[in-house]
């Protein structure tokens, strides 16, 4: 366990993950975010997949699905020929990452604060077993 602010005497450290779901299943989640922000990295599909040891088909089903669920599109694509194809995101796209951070900011704040009790509490017991 690394040291520092996070890390606390028992050693202990509340985990979890958090994702949004829609009536198919996850719509939004850490997965899907680090797509969409590949994707705005690498104006690819093909090349944002690769980056995270992920088919294209796969990544393609995630899109799909977000896009259905979002009833609208998260990007825009533009296939290949001449100049190439590419991809961007949209307005949506670009807001739905924001969004999903900021919650997933305050869901990882909760756990600290989550720890930090159970961390008192551990030491309040302790105090009350030596002081017996």
């Amino acid at each position: 366990m690394e040291k520092g602010i996070d890390t606390l005497q028992s050693g202990y450290q509340w985990r979890a993950r958090i994702w949004l779901e829609g009536i198919e299943g996850t719509f939004l989640g850490l997965g899907r975010v680090v797509l969409l922000e590949r994707i705005k990295t690498y104006g690819s599909i093909s090349q944002a997949a690769k980056s995270m040891g992920m088919s294209y088909k796969h990544a393609w089903d995630l899109l799909d699905s977000m896009n259905r669920q979002a009833g609208c599109k998260l990007l825009e694509t533009v296939r290949g020929g001449k100049k190439g194809g590419g991809s961007t995101l949209t307005a949506a796209g670009e807001k739905a990452i924001v969004i999903f951070w900021r919650y997933h900011e305050q869901f990882q704040n909760i756990l600290q604060e989550m720890t930090v009790k159970y961390e008192e509490m551990l030491t309040e017991e302790k105090s009350s077993v030596y002081k017996n």
